[in-house]
């Protein structure tokens, strides 16, 4: 068990990591700012559609598809009535970049997947520790950029840079809790799963296609809708390689 722990630990650091990157420079400059946000929304939208979509549909069947437009509707729904939503040119103080709600709703989802990556490491290791050591370094791959993807988004929302720093703390005690809860459970109930997977996706697009990639588009650069492909191709990777891992 402590080893389990130890490796869930690690992947926890590297997540933190991410956002102590963020953290560390007090200013960053707008072009960075539109690269990282690029980036994120690329690796959120990757998550969605390669992750989050296809394990609802196998919980819940066809009823995944209204849970995800009931998380996409909800988002919708606070955005525009309990927050006001900011954009570029439209904000209070020029650093805001996203609505803190939609900054938020990424934590809520990437902290999802952070939890199931920590059950996935530690049945891993519990079932075959070789096979477990793979999956592990096939988690760790993207745990640093998921911590400078949340990190990042904070800090373009506006928040001070220890919320940043707490947001990517908040991502690996995620996964820590995913590590822990293999030994309390033997199994975890499908449709609850599947329902907080499925609701998750719904807010998580919202998040990516509504609120990023517009910031993005919004640039003069050419260079910001590359790096939304970079974004999804780094998270591809990775799960990629986790699946051929675990198979």
């Amino acid at each position: 068990m402590f080893t389990v722990l130890l490796f869930g630990v690690a992947a926890a650091l590297a997540e933190l990591m991410g956002g102590v990157i963020i953290a560390l420079r007090p200013v960053w400059p707008r072009r960075t700012q539109e690269f990282l946000i690029a980036i994120g929304a690329g690796f959120i939208l990757a998550l969605v559609f390669l992750e989050l979509i296809p394990e609802s549909i196998e919980a819940l069947g066809e009823a995944a598809a209204v849970v995800m437009l009931l998380g996409f509707a909800a988002m919708h729904f606070f955005e525009h009535t309990v927050v006001k939503h900011l954009h570029f040119g439209e904000e209070t103080h020029s650093e805001v970049m996203v609505s803190r709600t939609a900054s938020l709703s990424a934590v809520v989802g990437l902290s999802i997947h952070g939890f199931f990556d920590g059950v996935s490491i530690s049945a891993g290791l519990q079932f075959d520790f070789y096979l477990g050591l793979l999956i592990f370094i096939a988690v760790l791959l993207h745990k640093l950029p998921e911590g400078l993807t949340i990190g990042s988004v904070m800090v373009a929302a506006g928040f001070p840079r220890q919320r940043a720093v707490l947001a990517a703390a908040g991502l690996g005690l995620a996964t820590l809790l995913g590590v822990g809860s293999v030994f309390v459970f033997a199994a975890v109930v499908p449709h609850v799963v599947g329902f907080a997977f499925a609701f998750s996706a719904g807010a998580a697009t919202y998040v990516g296609a509504s609120d990023l990639i517009p910031e993005v588009n919004r640039t003069d650069s050419r260079i910001p809708p590359i790096i939304v492909l970079l974004g999804m191709l780094i998270f591809y990777g990775s799960d990629l390689l986790f699946e051929s891992l675990v198979r």
